[in-house]
């Protein structure tokens, strides 16, 4: 890929989200929404450099991260899966955000909303930012698509990044054995666990792995091997199930099988005299996202069997 996204900033989202990566180095992703979800976002691929070149009066490029997935999300999901890595304090600032750029007087939090999501962050200080483009247009509303390698001025913004992305004190986040930043076709990008709910659920089409329900407000994302027995926030870890499922998931009653096949253990009538109302799903296939890439990784499916599952 050599294509990078100079996507227009709003100076108080990028400053709320600035001040806050100095006072906790690990701001691992954000959304960067729009109040309306009527448009895609599909200008660049995935894990490409994405911009951030702030609205006038400052006209300058202050950062970057890298451009994950778009997705169209009711602000209370965007909320539950990136608090205050959507520019705000809280979900009522969020609301209020986007209030201020549409009409409506109100926000529920079922309203829909645009979400470009972000891994891996930089912010700048302002002796850092690095001007826009010179062949950047005074109606440009949105963004604009520029070729990193072969396009002088894509390439001269990439290389001002970098330059000062080695200049920063790095070093202070945790040690990591790949390179943080370096050429796009070399570098991939840490999700963080908002990134991770937001891939699974798209992944798997908003139905529960298991009994296909359809509703948001009870769809978990589930590590297959949880992020604290080293598991990562990768969608191939991941599992979109119901959230009593998801709990019994983590505490080992039932699991799934490498080859795919939902297992309820007998320890969950031995331990609680019940569980008629998962036994009857016992042995039958999950259902799968379309690509073959995002399933759960059969290696931790075996962990889960042979680590978790009380059998």
């Amino acid at each position: 890929m050599s294509a990078g996204y100079v996507a227009l900033t709003d100076y108080d989202w990028f400053q709320y989200l600035r001040a806050r990566a100095k006072n906790s180095p690990e701001v691992q992703e954000v959304n960067f929404w729009k109040p309306s979800a009527q448009l895609d976002f599909h200008p660049i691929a995935p894990l490409s450099p994405f911009f951030f070149k702030l609205k006038r009066p400052h006209y300058k490029i202050a950062g970057f991260g890298y451009f994950v997935r778009y997705s169209k999300l009711p602000v209370w999901l965007a909320w539950d899966s990136f608090r205050e890595s959507n520019g705000a304090a809280d979900s009522a600032a969020l609301c209020e955000l986007i209030r201020r750029y549409t009409k409506d007087h109100s926000i529920r939090p079922d309203r829909s909303i645009g979400c470009t999501l972000i891994a891996e962050p930089i912010f700048f200080e302002e002796s850092a930012w690095i001007d826009p483009p010179a062949d950047w247009h005074a109606n440009i509303v949105q963004g604009k698509t520029y070729d990193l390698k072969d396009d002088a001025e894509g390439r001269r913004i990439w290389d001002e990044c970098l330059l000062r992305v080695r200049g920063m004190r790095i070093g202070d986040k945790p040690a990591d054995d790949k390179p943080r930043y370096g050429e796009i076709a070399h570098f991939r990008p840490r999700l963080g666990q908002g990134l991770f709910r937001i891939i699974v659920t798209e992944s798997y089409g908003r139905a529960c792995a298991v009994t296909t329900e359809h509703s948001l407000p009870v769809l978990e994302a589930a590590h297959i091997r949880p992020y604290s027995e080293s598991g990562e926030h990768d969608v191939t870890n991941g599992i979109l199930l119901r959230s009593d499922i998801h709990k019994l998931f983590d505490r080992g009653y039932v699991t799934v099988t490498p080859d795919y096949r939902f297992e309820v253990g007998h320890r969950l009538k031995d331990d609680f005299d019940n569980g008629k109302t998962y036994y009857h799903l016992h042995g039958q296939s999950i259902h799968l996202p379309s690509r073959t890439d995002e399933r759960p990784a059969k290696n931790l499916l075996e962990w889960h069997n042979e680590h978790v599952f009380l059998g």
